[in-house]
């Protein structure tokens, strides 16, 4: 396989080969697709005890009020997230050895997958584009990187 295209944010992740055929124009052909739900699940949908919702009676009538503690549960489903989307592109271009791979990913994420992929993974990036390009045209992906 001669060159991999893959396209993510943290909800989408898409992965296509560059099918290039003499006197054609080069196409894009999908390897993988995948939503994160995660990453799409509104944070309200996740937790379902909102502040001050139950009350803790301390006896004599007084009902205490929960607010909610500070947590990190945001940050805790975007790591898992990019783990995710990490482990994926590893796969890929272990799996399919390509001569050149490009990666555009959303600007928030990009440099933390950059940084996680595996060393030879990293080291073979031919381009790598801050952006995402998930809701664009296979066509339009194309002259991103050609």
């Amino acid at each position: 396989m001669s060159e991999i295209i893959i396209v993510t944010d943290a909800g989408y992740f898409e992965a296509y080969e560059v099918i290039e055929e003499i006197m054609e124009s080069p196409r894009l052909e999908m390897i993988k697709k995948f939503a994160n739900v995660d990453a799409r699940t509104k944070f309200s949908e996740k937790v379902t005890d909102q502040p001050g919702r139950f009350g803790r009676d301390q006896g004599g009538g007084n009902v205490v009020k929960s607010y909610g503690e500070p947590h990190n549960l945001e940050q805790e489903i975007e790591k898992n997230v990019i783990k995710t989307i990490v482990e994926e592109i590893n796969k890929i271009i272990s799996k399919y050895k390509p001569k050149k791979w490009y990666l555009a990913a959303e600007k928030t994420i990009n440099k933390r997958i950059v940084e996680q992929l595996d060393e030879n993974v990293r080291d073979s990036l031919a381009k790598n584009v801050k952006a995402d390009l998930t809701k664009k045209g296979k066509k339009e992906l194309l002259s991103y990187f050609k």
